[in-house]
């Protein structure tokens, strides 16, 4: 085995060791959602609200940790291969699909349609 080979193994060893101690957790991926629905609910026009409304924003604002954990943990099924997680949540009526990577959560469906219906459902 020449130098440069062993050199690439260690190098692509070193790389799946890094993958595998930053796979995101379930907890790191409730907290991923839960930044979501707030920009969700930050974009919305606050000028035009309603008494309603801005209580419900109030309410998620002050309780969207436990909102979250009650309403999307149960629903949400973990497929860990290792170096990378899937994550398949079944929330307001739709499906969500994010692939966590090297710490970082990347949507691959459903997001945009959760957080609409959100939006409908809270407004």
């Amino acid at each position: 085995m020449t130098l440069f080979r062993l050199g690439m193994l260690v190098a692509a060893l070193s790389l799946c060791i890094g993958l595998a101690l930053s796979n995101p957790t379930i907890d790191e991926y409730l907290t991923f959602v839960e930044r979501e629905l707030a920009k969700a609910i930050e974009r919305s026009d606050g000028a035009q609200l309603s008494p309603e409304r801005s209580m419900v924003r109030t309410i998620f604002r002050s309780h969207s940790h436990e909102l979250v954990d009650s309403v999307v943990r149960p629903h949400t099924v973990r497929r860990n291969w290792g170096l990378v997680s899937v994550y398949d949540s079944s929330v307001f009526n739709s499906r969500i699909v994010v692939l966590g990577v090297a710490g970082r959560f990347i949507p691959l469906q459903g997001i945009d349609e959760a957080i609409v219906r959100l939006g409908r459902l809270a407004f």
